[in-house]
């Protein structure tokens, strides 16, 4: 898995939940305004698709009109174009072809796996073109956590019982947060993603502005070939090479998957889920996850609240944020699991939540506050839990990327610098925000919301 295991994270996952990609700066992720990528689900009436979020991270491409033709009548130079693109890419294959022997990758794998494949201009569209739209943290979660997905995820839960028996008591994780990853990454198994993953990473290694990253998953899906864990292509995903039921990429795939029914293969992509349930135990135990212990828990803040301490690097035990009024929604302390900090996904005027350790090991997954919250509070309603309680702020909406460019060069023209202008809303732009309200008398929850960037102007 990625240190995201799912595509959402290596990409930035692109922002898909993959597992083991390099993961995003956890301080990006401490906002509740997110970028929905292309690929975001969408609901149809008997099922749902997976639930995918990413912190605004990878710079917005416009589409590769040269190599991708637009519907219509045929164009001579794009043919031409693509004609020239395959011709590299044959070249290129022969010469990776070298690289990946060098690298212990037999003739005959390779030989096997490369048969058919071709360069496919629509997976650079999709890498080119992943069209900007934001969504709230609260948007998001009326989707992750629909009535349709927590029932689709009980059903599971029991459907799976003897596997999740096994996997729970051989990896110590807690079965609902599996099954509720699974429920975001491929809605339990039924979006897990037709492209060949081979073909998709050829493609993307040769011609994607990443080729090296993706260059080494191909690799690494090579070497899973040559282990005889699938066939060349039985090896299908996303068109970005996250994998199976849960969404692994093939270097998180090496590290962490495992045989649990037994058969002799590591199977992520098949009917029975079991493989790829245990592989995602596997990850999350590999990252610290403590059995019984809550990604996090709703909390009410006492008038008065000092916003300032509602930061990952202030912890405290719950009982001692009860002593400053910090409680659960039923008005008596949270227990002492562990050290928690205070998680503020929509400022002041949202739901507020002591977050645990937990929290940062489903962040291994995805960096985005909102899939982390997505997933613990998926897995809380699977295992009968209630809603969340509080309101969100649903007269606000997200910024877009200009506009969070605009906040940043007004708050460092105003003297609260953000030391760069990128779009992002990291740790310095929360701080600047931060100095802002405090400037203006408003509550420094750090969030960065419209009516500061109105305040702004």
């Amino acid at each position: 898995m990625r240190p995201i295991v799912s595509l959402s994270a290596a990409i930035l996952w692109l922002g898909t939940g993959l597992a083991g990609a390099t993961p995003v700066p956890a301080s990006l992720s401490a906002h509740s305004i997110l970028e929905i990528r292309a690929n975001a689900p969408r609901t149809p009436r008997l099922t749902e698709g997976p639930a995918r979020a990413v912190p605004a991270m990878r710079p917005r491409a416009r589409p590769d009109s040269s190599v991708v033709p637009a519907q219509g009548a045929p164009d001579p130079a794009v043919d031409a174009q693509l004609a020239r693109k395959a011709r590299g890419f044959d070249t290129w294959a022969t010469r990776f072809r070298g690289r990946a022997l060098a690298q212990g990758i037999s003739g005959t794998v390779f030989d096997r796996a490369f048969e058919g494949v071709t360069y496919d201009p629509a997976v650079i569209e999709r890498d080119r073109n992943q069209s900007e739209f934001t969504k709230t943290i609260w948007d998001y979660l009326d989707t992750a956590v629909s009535d349709l997905r927590v029932s689709n995820g009980k059903a599971a839960l029991a459907r799976e019982k003897a596997a999740l028996d096994r996997i729970e008591a051989r990896y110590d994780v807690d079965r609902e947060v599996v099954v509720a990853i699974w429920g975001l990454e491929s809605a339990y198994g039924t979006f897990k993603g037709s492209n060949d993953v081979v073909q998709s990473l050829a493609t993307l290694a040769y011609d994607g502005r990443r080729g090296r990253f993706f260059e080494s998953q191909l690799v690494a899906a090579l070497k899973i070939l040559q282990s005889g864990d699938v066939a060349p292509r039985g090896m299908t995903g996303s068109w970005a090479g996250a994998m199976g039921h849960t969404q692994f990429i093939p270097t998180s795939y090496l590290t962490y998957a495992v045989d649990l029914t037994g058969d002799g293969k590591r199977d992520i992509w098949g009917d029975d889920p079991a493989d790829a349930l245990a592989s995602t135990a596997a990850y999350l135990k590999r990252y610290g996850w403590t059995k019984g212990q809550p990604w996090g828990v709703e909390v009410t803040l006492p008038k008065g609240f000092d916003y300032a301490s509602a930061r990952r690097d202030v912890t405290k035990l719950p009982s001692e944020w009860a002593k400053l009024g910090v409680v659960g929604v039923d008005g008596k302390p949270v227990r002492d699991h562990a050290r928690a900090s205070v998680l503020l996904p929509a400022g002041a005027q949202g739901a507020a939540f002591l977050v645990f350790p937990n929290f940062a090991v489903i962040e291994r997954y995805n960096t985005a506050d909102a899939y982390v919250i997505g997933v613990g509070h998926l897995a809380d309603r699977i295992a009968g839990g209630a809603p969340i309680r509080a309101a969100w702020p649903r007269g606000d909406r997200a910024l877009t990327f200009d506009e969070r460019k605009e906040m940043q060069r007004r708050l460092t023209a105003q003297g609260f610098d953000t030391k760069g202008i990128d779009g992002k809303i990291g740790p310095l732009t929360i701080e600047a925000v931060r100095s802002f309200q405090r400037a203006i008398g408003q509550a420094p929850d750090g969030y960065a919301s419209l009516a500061i960037l109105e305040k702004l102007r």
